[in-house]
């Protein structure tokens, strides 16, 4: 191995040892309390060190949010053979779900968090991860529409409306707001409401 690609080795490694750390520091004391001083004193470098590789925190929290896109749109990929749009949808929600509950930082951090579009905005960039998983949906709510599964008359409103419905369940639940629900549902709640909005779907096809 030469000089230089032993050197690009070392820059990956710490790059991934940083958002490693980040992560785990954002796990352990929230969003608002992660700053550039507690990541670099979690892998024992100076902050100075940690400026090198990322500009400042809302840049390390994208990569982040970046990270956790790759890894919702390669738990969709086995979608890709669901001929059926209409069970498609139903399998992308019930994934999306899932998730969700399984890896709820990355969730906040690509669904609620600021930060990551405060970067975008800053750069004057697209969304491109969320571009990504966005039109995964509404290609797939247009061809629910062209096969009279669902009524809608435009596939874009009708994605964004099916996604905030899954998003608002989830971040209900996830922020503390099913408190509200009897106590026996309030486990399920997520899961019962998913059911009842697939009976909502399946009703527009009798």
């Amino acid at each position: 191995m030469g000089i230089n690609e032993r050197k690009e080795r070392e820059k990956e490694e710490l790059q991934k040892s940083i958002l490693t750390a980040a992560r785990e520091v954002f796990l352990e004391k929230g969003f608002d309390q992660t700053s550039i001083r507690s990541i670099a004193q979690k892998i024992e470098y100076s902050p100075t060190t940690i400026y090198l590789y990322f500009k400042d925190k809302d840049a390390i929290i994208y990569a982040l949010h970046t990270e956790g896109f790759q890894l919702l749109v390669s738990k969709m990929e086995v979608l890709n053979s669901v001929e059926n749009p209409f069970e498609r949808l139903k399998a992308m929600g019930r994934i999306y779900l899932q998730f969700a509950a399984d890896h709820p930082d990355y969730y906040d951090l690509m669904f609620v968090q600021n930060s990551p579009m405060n970067k975008l905005d800053e750069d004057d960039e697209t969304w491109k991860e969320g571009m990504v998983a966005f039109e995964g949906l509404k290609w797939t709510i247009q061809e629910c529409m062209e096969q009279k599964y669902l009524p809608f008359e435009d596939a874009e409103v009708g994605a964004y409306m099916v996604w905030a419905t899954m998003h608002g369940m989830i971040n209900l639940y996830d922020r503390g707001r099913c408190k509200v629900l009897d106590e026996v549902k309030r486990e399920k709640i997520v899961d019962l409401a998913f059911s009842e909005f697939l009976k909502l779907l399946d009703s527009y096809n009798r």
